[in-house]
């Protein structure tokens, strides 16, 4: 890619944003965002506390994120979001008209499997139903792809990297 896009790595919880994320900045050659990070402390409580946040909840998150990615058009960046919400995919698209998304799909066993297996990270197992419930997959207007995460993390990358290529380079 000449110019690198300003990718979204998108799913929900479990899936693997933030061991895909870095790995694929790192093959891109751009810097990584943990989108976690972006979380205002009430947030946090709440997710730890196992209650799922409300789209109230999550406009300042958003918004700090598409900030961040506002800030790399042109220059190309890689944050984790999981973006469920076609209203949310909407407003990081609002505030960074170039994005793209690489969506992290994958088989609920699977996800749930992986998420009882992690260590200190603060979204509990039993929000994944939710997850699920709340999740709009990309739709054929939006700019992104479905990344398949069964696999290694150096797999599921590649199969990233390589579906991004297909898609057309950002505007200027």
């Amino acid at each position: 890619m000449n110019t690198p896009h300003v990718v979204v790595v998108m799913g929900v919880a479990g899936t693997g944003k933030t061991t895909i994320g870095p790995l694929l900045a790192a093959r891109l050659g751009v810097p990584y965002a943990e989108g976690d990070e972006f979380h205002p402390q009430a947030n946090i409580a709440k997710m730890s506390a196992g209650t799922p946040l409300t789209d109230e909840d999550r406009r300042p998150w958003l918004d700090a994120i598409g900030a961040w990615a506002h800030g790399r058009a042109g220059l190309g960046g890689v944050v984790s979001c999981s973006a469920l919400k076609r209203s949310y995919r909407d407003r990081l698209r609002a505030a960074a008209p170039g994005v793209v998304f690489v969506h992290l799909a994958g088989d609920r066993a699977l996800i749930e499997d992986r998420m009882s297996h992690r260590q200190g990270h603060f979204m509990p197992t039993a929000l994944l139903d939710s997850q699920f419930a709340t999740l709009q997959p990309l739709e054929a207007d939006e700019a992104g792809v479905v990344v398949d995460v069964s696999g290694s993390p150096e797999e599921i990358t590649q199969r990233a990297a390589f579906a991004l290529e297909d898609l057309p380079e950002p505007a200027q």
